[in-house]
């Protein structure tokens, strides 16, 4: 059985814009739940929506399994199973791992956004926000964060 719960609404008083830099390792899952958390901590955000932009096409955003890092091992071998290095690519310029993170990137999406809640994001209990990289060197990835919401004192 299903319901929805009672419905709350507010007027939007507040847009909030930070850029977040996250250095990558190369190929893997870099979590960024903590920065989004502080910067919903500094702009004291209460109720709204946090609005995540990856501003790049061989990475991605997602959320994901936060507690077993085993789970993003296999993640990426599942990537690389779907979209391999040694497909016969066309597109080589910047290497032969370029269009398969293109592939991924489509795949994965490069935006979220998460409801916020009494200043906390609504994330499930084994949920975290990561940056996925599909390269294999480390990059420097920008991401656009936005609050769209109330902020201030509860």
């Amino acid at each position: 059985m299903s319901g929805l719960s009672a419905i709350q609404s507010a007027r939007v008083e507040t847009i909030a814009r930070a850029e977040l830099t996250v250095a990558t390792a190369g190929e893997g899952f870099f979590d960024i739940t903590r920065e989004v958390a502080r910067f919903l901590d500094a702009i004291e955000a209460r109720d709204g929506v946090v609005l995540l932009y990856l501003k790049h096409t061989s990475a991605s955003l997602v959320i994901q399994e936060s507690t077993d890092p085993d789970v993003q091992t296999d993640l990426v071998a599942a990537l690389n199973r779907i979209a391999p290095a040694d497909a016969g690519w066309v597109h080589e310029v910047e290497g032969p791992d370029d269009m398969p993170a293109h592939v991924k990137s489509m795949m994965n999406g490069v935006c979220l956004h998460v409801p916020v809640a009494a200043g906390k994001m609504a994330l499930g209990t084994w949920q975290g926000i990561y940056v996925a990289e599909h390269r294999a060197r480390s990059h420097r990835r920008e991401v656009t964060l936005q609050f769209v919401g109330i902020c201030g004192e509860h």
